[in-house]
């Protein structure tokens, strides 16, 4: 995985092929398989990449469909959709040896003015009062923080005033460990890589149960994201989530993201398999 924000905004970067044809390339990383983030970041620059000038992305819908292999780049093609005065549609299919890994599908829109409302921020100590990678992962270790080494994590300790007592809730102070290109697009890919990180964890908070675990297969299946106002991932960002259901060996997490001023910046779903092969 990209062991600085350098290398992160260089993940980032893909290589033109040929029209809607871009090749991405694939970290030094000792994952067994492509990290979620990493496909769900680079096909959205893809697919930004076609997308006429003014038009900014305000929602994206995907599936992951195999596990990607980290030895060999991914190919994504981009397929035009629809193209409107006000917004237009991208496909993005991703694919390694011949076959697809993954689809996302991206709605842009003309920035306008509208009515609006937000949900308020949460209570939550600053981020400078809650202790880096504190309860992240039992593999805190050199080898695995050189992995995440381009974001910096902050969980909000569950008993903090105010706080929910929902037993699969998480919350998470997150931000590029260094300064990103002003650029939206870099700013929104980076914190669509960042995305994918504690979702699933949430789901498992009720039992448990970690990555870790002993007979815990898990992998996301899906991932949504809604982009609400602009906002800088290298600032500090709330990620508040909750798990509202688990069945049939699937996991569903839902977050709010609020930037540090209290907006309400995006809104992201997931599901996952957190399939158990040693009971409940």
């Amino acid at each position: 995985m990209p062991a600085s924000v350098e290398e992160l905004v260089d993940l980032l970067d893909l290589e033109v092929i040929e029209d809607n044809l871009y090749r991405g390339r694939q970290p030094d990383t000792s994952l067994q398989r492509v990290f979620g983030g990493q496909v769900l970041a680079q096909s959205l620059v893809a697919a930004v990449r076609t997308v006429p000038d003014g038009f900014a992305c305000h929602s994206l819908h995907s599936y992951f469909l195999r596990p990607g292999d980290t030895q060999v780049p991914i190919i994504y093609d981009v397929e035009e959709i629809r193209d409107g005065r006000s917004f237009c549609t991208r496909r993005v299919a991703a694919r390694q040896h011949g076959r697809p890994i993954f689809f996302l599908t991206a709605n842009f829109q003309i920035p306008e003015q509208g009515l609006e409302h937000q949900d308020p921020m949460p209570k939550v100590p600053a981020p400078e009062d809650c202790v880096t990678d504190s309860g992240w992962s039992s593999r805190r270790n050199d080898d695995w923080l050189r992995e995440w080494a381009a974001l910096e994590v902050r969980p909000v300790p569950r008993e903090s005033p105010e706080g929910s007592h929902h037993p699969a809730q998480s919350r998470w102070w997150i931000r590029a460990s260094a300064t990103l290109p002003d650029d939206e697009l870099t700013q929104l890919a980076a914190f669509t890589y960042a995305s994918d990180m504690t979702l699933l964890t949430t789901t498992m908070l009720p039992h448990g149960r970690t990555f870790e675990s002993e007979g815990m297969q898990v992998a996301s299946l899906d991932h949504s994201i809604w982009f609400h106002r602009p906002f800088r991932a290298d600032e500090w960002w709330l990620y508040d989530q909750v798990s509202p259901s688990a069945s049939g060996g699937r996991g569903l997490a839902l977050a709010r993201v609020f930037s540090r001023d209290g907006q309400l910046v995006a809104t992201v779903a997931q599901e996952g398999l957190i399939r158990s092969h040693s009971g409940f």
